[in-house]
């Protein structure tokens, strides 16, 4: 790890300005994506600004059914809270099959938002990677790329697949992440907007401005009479990355689905909702048969890179299971 600056703040005021006073500053919450790639020396921040003191570690429910959520809240107690494991059990669920309960005590809502990818060729700081290194190459075309790397969303230039289960599962309840930025200008992001696609910039990873910081990220109101649930496939069955994750909302009318949200983990290069698929189900009997029509949909143009071509398969039993066991 390289030498650097520390800085605690107690404001975002103070956050913002000793943010300003170096261009390669970054924020520091609970750091378990940060640290991890400074000591790899992927990230070489000059100076690190600890925001742990900022009043932004709050859950709180809003007057017309969304829930705001600071951007200190751990892990844990965003999945532990009594409203949203009522009100939202597949954030609940998506949050408790993450990591461990060690790291979940430490990583931030704002964190996990922010997460960054677990490819090798990114992490190992010598191999030809544009995330990393812009216009580098990418070594995980014709390498290794059965476990972390996507089917959906990537290009030749990065496919690497976005990491986070909190976020698969925000991404189907729907959300808008706030953030400031310098001068107290503040404004509002929709979730699926805030994560961009790799294209041809894959260094460009979020919506995030200059010297911007994510205050709070606000759940859309939960469907009513909704159920829901969060499945997440993988090598072993614990501390382990997606290979394929599902997260799902039905609302019934009896046996017909009036409304559904769907999104997909694991396989994609950022938190994917699956849109298409949704169409799908609304409308239609909660069967097997329509589960595997959405299943095959949510994968629509889906692209093999070799080794992770199995992860299309994956991905329609992960969305098709998760259906299923919603209904049985």
């Amino acid at each position: 790890m390289r030498a650097f600056d520390y800085v605690r703040v107690a404001s975002l005021d103070d956050a913002m300005a000793a943010r300003a006073q170096g261009s390669d500053a970054v924020y520091l919450a609970g750091g378990t994506t940060l640290l991890d790639l400074m000591k790899l020396d992927v990230m070489r921040p000059a100076r690190v600004v600890d925001i742990h003191r900022l009043d932004l570690d709050r859950i709180e429910v809003l007057g017309d059914g969304r829930v705001r959520v600071g951007a200190m809240v751990t892990n844990t107690e965003l999945a532990r809270n009594e409203h949203i494991r009522t009100a939202y059990p597949v954030l609940s669920e998506a949050l408790l099959s993450g990591a461990s309960t060690q790291l979940r005590n430490k990583a931030t809502t704002a964190g996990n938002v922010m997460q960054r990818v677990r490819c090798g060729y990114f992490r190992d700081g010598v191999s030809a990677c544009n995330k990393r290194e812009p216009n580098s190459g990418c070594s995980a075309v014709g390498g290794l790329n059965r476990n972390v790397h996507a089917v959906l969303g990537g290009s030749d230039q990065c496919f690497a697949a976005h990491p986070s289960d909190m976020c698969v599962a925000m991404a189907a309840i729907g959300a808008t992440v706030q953030v400031q930025g310098p001068n107290g200008a503040a404004r509002d992001v929709d979730f699926l907007d805030f994560h961009l696609l790799p294209g041809d910039t894959p260094w460009k990873e979020h919506a995030l401005g200059d010297g911007e910081i994510i205050t709070h990220v606000t759940l859309d109101a939960p469907l009513a009479h909704s159920r829901s649930g969060y499945l997440k496939l993988r090598d072993r069955a614990s501390y382990q990355f997606a290979l394929a994750s599902s997260a799902a909302i039905l609302v019934l009318d009896g046996s017909t689905i009036r409304d559904a949200r769907l999104a997909l983990g694991g396989v994609a290069t950022k938190p994917w909702r699956a849109q298409n698929a949704e169409a799908v189900l609304k409308g239609q009997p909660a069967s097997p048969d329509t589960f595997r029509r959405a299943a095959a949909v949510a994968l629509d143009g889906a692209r093999s890179y070799g080794q992770n071509g199995f992860k299309i398969a994956l991905g329609q039993q992960a969305v098709f299971r998760n259906l299923s066991s919603l209904v049985a």
